[in-house]
C-alpha cells in the first residue's frame, strides 16, 4: 500500500489551498477545483463546504480517483472514507488552520454535518 511521505504530508498539510481534479470515466481529468485541506495525524482530508450536492464532491465520490496539487506536490489519489473516530481530529485541524477566516466559513466544514462529506486522500502508486 502506498503512503504519504513525511515531506508530502508536511507540504500538503501546510498549504492553504489544495487543487483537486476528479477522473472522468474515460480516464482524463476534470478541471481542478480549489478547496481547503487539512492534515490529521498521517492522513490528509478535504470536506465539501456545501454538502453532498456540491458538484465537485459528487464527481469525486462517483469517480473514486483523481489528482491533487498543493504545496508543490502533485499526486494521483483515491478518494476514501474517513474513519468514524477521525472527525474530532479533523474538526480541530480545520479550526487550527482556518479559524482566521472567521466562524461562518469554518462552520461550513466542521461539525456533524461535515462528517458525512469528508474525503480521505489516499496516494496511489506512482508509475515506475
Amino acid at each position: 500500500m502506498t503512503t504519504w511521505t513525511d515531506d508530502q504530508l508536511d507540504r500538503i498539510g501546510e498549504a492553504t489551498e489544495l487543487q483537486l481534479a476528479s477522473t472522468r470515466p474515460d480516464g482524463t481529468l476534470r478541471p481542478y477545483v480549489t478547496m481547503w485541506t487539512v492534515r490529521a495525524g498521517d492522513e490528509l482530508y478535504i470536506r465539501s463546504a456545501y454538502g453532498p450536492d456540491n458538484p465537485w464532491y459528487r464527481r469525486a465520490t462517483t469517480s473514486g480517483t483523481g489528482r491533487i496539487r498543493a504545496g508543490g506536490v502533485e499526486r494521483d489519489v483515491t478518494f476514501a472514507d474517513a474513519a468514524p473516530d477521525a472527525h474530532t481530529a479533523i474538526d480541530a485541524a480545520y479550526h487550527a488552520k482556518y479559524d482566521r477566516y472567521g466562524p461562518q466559513i469554518v462552520s461550513s466544514v466542521v461539525g456533524p454535518q461535515a462528517a458525512d462529506v469528508t474525503i480521505r486522500l489516499v496516494p496511489r502508486d506512482e508509475p515506475s
